[in-house]
């Protein structure tokens, strides 16, 4: 089962900073949503008030129609999962499983004892004795078997080997299509989830910056190549966002935002220009580039 989450004018600040500044969106749950920013944009502030860890200054949130803060019935179907396990250096790791089991209702454990085996998770070891790796092994593991209608990864993944980064990502897919929830994944390793999104948040400086499909958004972002004048005067045509350019003697390569029409498609093939599609990393990186920030 998966829960929607809305979000309206979000606003959390700490002291004089201003971590989210009016963030909206809605979700409508039962997907795999892809949350990007640059670091200090504000993901895990928005994830811990998701997850009920932080309150928010101004604004509503809503997780399956409630506010989650300080609400069991809610807080109960949501799992956050971070870069640092949640649980103390000396407890053992198949306690912090057991514990997991018992604070949550749609807990699996024999699926959380295969995972365990797949990562090699020691059991017995205390968390303090775990690798950077055994740490994000055991925040996957519970990840996964928790279940939770609402599941969040924030980063959590990010001290895995590339090996077993990808076994966790196919752990993820084949358990989603087998248990449908809503997961939402923060990551700066874009290119190597970027197919499991169905859909993009991308957020910049506390606000909300794009929520779009991912094939839509995809399709926004180009690169026009050609003679440097020819690229200049057919972008200016389109009125399309330039996001950025290089240029090879008199070769130019402009990235735009925005949807080409088959008329302009036509009219780029006429003048010689090539355009090739942008993948979703480096549109990301165009967007949030200092001189592209809105």
């Amino acid at each position: 089962m998966s829960i929607p989450v809305s979000v309206r004018d979000l606003r959390v600040r700490y002291g004089d900073t201003v971590a989210l500044d009016g963030l909206s969106f809605d979700l409508a749950g039962g997907k795999i949503y892809g949350l990007l920013g640059r670091n200090g944009s504000g993901k895990t502030t928005l994830l811990s008030v998701l997850a009920a860890f932080r309150r928010a200054s101004a604004g509503t949130v809503l997780v399956d129609g409630e506010d989650p803060f300080e609400n069991a019935r809610i807080t109960r179907r949501v799992c956050l999962v971070r870069d640092n396990v949640d649980a103390e250096d000396t407890d053992r790791v198949g306690a912090v499983l057991g514990l997991a089991a018992e604070l949550r209702p749609d807990f699996d454990a024999d699926y959380a004892a295969r995972l365990a085996k797949q990562f090699d998770l020691p059991l017995r070891k205390r968390v303090s004795g775990l690798s950077r790796g055994g740490r994000s092994a055991l925040g996957v593991t519970i990840g996964l078997a928790t279940r939770a209608p609402l599941t969040i990864f924030d980063e959590s993944y990010l001290g895995l080997d590339a090996p077993s980064r990808y076994a966790f990502y196919q752990e993820l897919v084949a358990d989603y299509a087998e248990h449908p929830r809503t997961i939402i994944l923060s990551t700066h390793l874009i290119e190597e989830v970027a197919n499991l999104f169905e859909e993009v948040l991308i957020i910049d400086r506390g606000r909300l910056l794009v929520h779009e499909e991912t094939d839509a958004l995809r399709r926004r972002g180009a690169t026009v190549t050609g003679p440097a004048d020819a690229v200049d005067a057919f972008v200016a045509g389109t009125e399309l966002a330039a996001l950025g350019e290089k240029r090879l003697g008199g070769t130019k390569a402009t990235t735009i935002y925005g949807a080409l029409t088959e008329d302009q498609r036509r009219d780029a093939t006429a003048a010689r220009l090539e355009i090739t599609p942008v993948g979703l990393q480096e549109l990301f990186i165009q967007l949030t580039a200092a001189g592209n920030r809105r």
